[in-house]
C-alpha cells in the first residue's frame, strides 16, 4: 500500500451516491486493486471563526481514524481542486491550538470508510448515518496541469463501476450533513 497516493496540493475527486453497494463491491473485487483499510470509523472535526473560512471556500478538518490510528489536519479551498493534508500524532493538542487561535467547531460528523488503491488513484466507499453510502474517485497531484486529464480519467474509471454523471452529488459531506 502507498501513502504516495495522498501526496500533493491539489485532488481531482467524484463523490457518487451508491444505489446498491453490494454490486459496486463485486465491481470493485473483480477489478485489480488494493485495499489501504476497510471499515474505518473516521471523526471528523471541521474548525471555523465565525463562518470566516466557510465563506472564503475554505475548510479546516482535524481527522481522526479508528482502528487505523490515523490522525489527519486537512485544509480544502478556496480552489475546488486544492486540498492539503498532514499526519499529525496528537489530534488533541491540534484542536486545542485551533482553538487558541479563535477557532471554534463548526461541525462534528462522523462516517465508516474503506479505501481501495485502483492503479493511480482511490476510491473511498463511505457510509454516513441518514445520508447513505458515497464511492469518492480521487487522484492527488502537485501539477495543475493534469487536473483535467485526470478528470476525464476518473470519470471514465467510475463508468466502469456503473456510475453515471446522474449519480455525482456536488455537495461536499459537510454541506450534506448540516441538512440533516
Amino acid at each position: 500500500m502507498s501513502h504516495e497516493h495522498f501526496k500533493g496540493r491539489y485532488e481531482v475527486e467524484f463523490k457518487f451516491r451508491l444505489h446498491d453497494k453490494a454490486h459496486f463491491l463485486a465491481i470493485l473485487n473483480a477489478t485489480d486493486h488494493e485495499v489501504m483499510l476497510q471499515d474505518n470509523l473516521e471523526s471528523d472535526c471541521y474548525f471555523d471563526n465565525k463562518g470566516a473560512l466557510l465563506a472564503q471556500g475554505k475548510s479546516v478538518c482535524i481527522r481522526e481514524m479508528e482502528p487505523s490510528g490515523i490522525k489527519l489536519w486537512i485544509v480544502k479551498g478556496p480552489e475546488s481542486e486544492r486540498c492539503e493534508a498532514t499526519n499529525i500524532t496528537d489530534a488533541v493538542s491540534a484542536k486545542s491550538m485551533l482553538k487558541t487561535m479563535g477557532y471554534e467547531v463548526a461541525l462534528s460528523m462522523q462516517k465508516i470508510r474503506s479505501i481501495y488503491f485502483v492503479g493511480k488513484f482511490h476510491i473511498t466507499v463511505d457510509y454516513l448515518q441518514g445520508l447513505g453510502y458515497f464511492a469518492e474517485f480521487a487522484i492527488m497531484t502537485d501539477d495543475d496541469t493534469l487536473l483535467e486529464e485526470y478528470r476525464l480519467q476518473l470519470l471514465e474509471l467510475a463508468s466502469r463501476f456503473g456510475l453515471t454523471n446522474d449519480d455525482i452529488e456536488h455537495q461536499s459531506y459537510r454541506q450534506l450533513h448540516s441538512q440533516l
